[in-house]
């Protein structure tokens, strides 16, 4: 079994920065533009780079984890290509990611160099560690504004709300009680529309919950793995 995790956006490998020390032989995965390269414009094209990806290195039995876009990405793949992964995590998830209007218009307004960008991003890792949070956040602001952006906008244009019922893979949905990016009732809705989920609320976190109790996280997915064995 082969356990990849996809980031939110913006974000890069050291998001799961506890889970591929926790669960062996796992990867996270650097998406392209994450810094290197441009980065992708639709969710559609980010699941054929990881489909090419995935193929490329010969990975079978794939379990699709992802945060937030990353989820989104795991979804479109799973409902394009379900045969070919054993299953989903998804995490701070939803069928539809809609941004607010006002954020996007804040960071079109924002310069790489703009405090405020630097503000909003630290604000991301409130509750994170503080040497985790250290670097996260600079890998984040090494991938940058403009990048963030992007992907916050292949987001907001992500919507399969009318076909996600389509889905037939083991999906786990974490999310927690405050996330209010993507809050409790995104994965209610997943879980009443895929009928091999199940659903877990950690209460506390927030948006970025796998870093903030990573312990609650690893211990439900370490669960959700064993039953698929």
């Amino acid at each position: 079994m082969k356990l990849l995790f996809i980031p939110g956006s913006g974000g890069g490998k050291e998001e799961w920065y506890y889970q591929t020390r926790h669960f062996p032989g796992s990867e996270a995965v650097v998406l392209p533009g994450h810094p290197e390269g441009e980065p992708c414009t639709s969710i559609d094209e980010y699941v054929e780079w990881l489909r090419g990806y995935i193929q490329k290195k010969c990975y079978q039995d794939v379990v699709l984890a992802g945060h937030s876009m990353g989820s989104a990405i795991a979804l479109l793949y799973g409902l394009k290509y379900g045969t070919e992964l054993k299953a989903l995590v998804l995490i701070g998830s939803g069928a539809r990611l809609r941004v607010l209007p006002a954020m996007l218009e804040m960071l079109r307004k924002m310069t790489p160099t703009d405090p405020a960008w630097m503000k909003f991003a630290e604000d991301f890792y409130q509750n994170v560690t503080p040497e985790v949070k250290q670097v996260v956040l600079q890998e984040r602001l090494q991938i940058g504004l403009a990048v963030t952006l992007n992907d916050l906008l292949c987001c907001d244009k992500f919507d399969i709300m009318d076909k996600v019922s389509a889905i037939k893979l083991p999906t786990l949905l974490i999310c927690s009680s405050e996330d209010q990016m993507t809050p409790v009732k995104y994965t209610k809705f997943l879980a009443d529309k895929i009928e091999n989920s199940v659903q877990v609320i950690i209460p506390g976190g927030t948006h970025w919950v796998y870093l903030e109790k990573p312990s609650e996280v690893n211990r439900v997915i370490e669960e959700f793995l064993a039953h698929l064995s």
